[in-house]
């Protein structure tokens, strides 16, 4: 199935042109359905992440063990991903999503059953979090070498940016809502809402039309992982979306420390943990809300660059909250909120989630548009491998680092690590800051 031809945008000027572009919605009721079913889905995700963590650091009382669940996730998500992939460039990819989804909300509701019978052991929890993250990761590879099917490649950073709308929402009220729920009702009925608004996804993916790959296909295995790779060894900019995105997200992701953030430094507890959630996906909110110019921006990866040099500014300006609240507070288990600093690390959190958001937009776009379809599952796949896997190898070594040393080294010193790689990376990677996205070449 090829795209539709769009009608031809039209120039908007003052507040309108600053405002998201809907047009693919318009151009594609498919795509319409996809995006609204998947909106729904995501806030179920969202409360299960902040669950898990909060359950395992209420089960464990250790930072470490939250950091756990993404030693246990890294390995399934990195095989899932090149699976995956394969996958969805050999079969009928709405049939690959449907499948996954099930697989995924199979996990998701047993995660629930095991929480109302009262399992206090941790290594179930980080198993059903390994198998539903190696799930999101296929159903993402498979959505993301969907989207060029359904729209045409000019409509795509829109399509990218109401795609940071859904998930802007998703972390701002799932992560309030599990903050919320964990508190009033308890892990167990929290992990059912997920297993409730996790239908969404199977109502978006089963009214899409059949999604049969254009190019010749490649046979799961060893062999389609080995051309996907020997794929990107001839294609720097595609690569360089992964690379820049690794950097940012193993150093420059400290939710690990938010459980304890909130129980000893800033005080409030899992509602505190919620709104620090939240704020980062409220960032991401905003600048999608505000994403028009962002369709007129043709330097895409100079755009990635320097979207991810203000994505380690914000997070060191996190790091600084946590340090000078430390040392003119102390840290106490089970204090009352410390408001100002709340509001502080809630605007940081902000920033990083808006730098993030933009960056994603270009990555998503360069990564769709210059993959040939034949090769664009298998490099789906990897996307999501990083984008996923990545914050959870920055779980590990935040977690190891805020056990090391304190709380506020993550995000302060991965926030410092992050600008100066940037500023090597600006001077050292011409041609990737030079991608003309008006012709994308992978």
């Amino acid at each position: 199935m090829s795209a539709p031809e769009p009608e031809t945008p039209q120039p908007k000027r003052g507040l309108r042109g600053l405002l998201v572009d809907t047009t693919p919605l318009r151009a594609s009721p498919a795509f319409a359905r996809l995006w609204a079913g998947s909106a729904v889905a995501q806030i179920g995700a969202q409360i299960t992440i902040v669950t898990v963590g909060l359950h395992i650091y209420h089960l464990t009382g250790s930072t470490l063990a939250v950091s756990l669940v993404a030693l246990w996730a890294i390995g399934p998500m990195i095989l899932a991903g090149f699976i995956g992939g394969a996958l969805a460039d050999t079969f009928d990819r709405r049939t690959v999503a449907l499948i996954t989804a099930c697989a995924a909300w199979v996990s998701i509701g047993t995660l629930t059953t095991i929480a109302f019978l009262g399992v206090t052991a941790t290594w179930p929890y980080y198993a059903l979090a390994a198998v539903n993250a190696a799930s999101a990761t296929i159903l993402g590879a498979t959505r993301g070498a969907i989207l060029p099917q359904l729209l045409p490649a000019q409509l795509l950073p829109a399509a990218a940016a109401l795609t940071g709308i859904t998930m802007g929402l998703a972390v701002t009220v799932g992560p309030a809502v599990a903050g919320v729920l964990v508190a009033g009702v308890g892990y167990p009925w929290t992990y059912l809402a997920d297993a409730v608004l996790f239908t969404g996804a199977f109502l978006g993916i089963a009214s899409l039309p059949r999604m049969t790959p254009t190019g010749p296909g490649a046979a799961p295995g060893l062999g389609s992982v080995l051309e996907s790779l020997r794929f990107l060894k001839t294609a720097p900019n595609v690569r360089a979306t992964f690379v820049w995105d690794l950097v940012a997200m193993t150093l420059g992701n400290p939710r690990v420390v938010f459980p304890a953030a909130g129980a000893l430094v800033l005080g409030g507890g899992a509602v505190t943990v919620g709104a620090l959630t939240a704020s980062f996906a409220i960032g991401a909110l905003v600048s999608s809300l505000f994403s028009g110019p962002l369709g007129r921006v043709h330097r895409q990866g100079r755009a990635v660059t320097y979207a991810i040099a203000v994505f380690g500014v914000f997070t060191a300006l996190f790091g600084i909250v946590l340090l000078i609240t430390f040392l003119t507070a102390g840290t106490q288990d089970g204090r009352a909120p410390i408001v100002p600093a709340i509001v502080l690390a809630g605007l940081a959190l902000a920033g990083t989630g808006a730098a993030d958001n933009v960056s994603s937009v270009f990555r998503s776009t360069i990564l769709q548009t210059a993959a040939p379809d034949e090769v664009r599952g298998r490099m789906q796949g990897l996307f999501y491998v990083v984008v996923a896997g990545g914050p959870r190898v920055g779980d590990l070594i935040a977690g190891t680092v805020a056990t090391t040393i304190a709380l506020w080294a993550p995000p302060l010193l991965g926030g410092i690590a992050i600008v100066g790689i940037m500023l090597i990376l600006a001077r050292s990677a011409s041609g990737f800051l030079h991608y003309d996205a008006r012709h994308p070449t992978p």
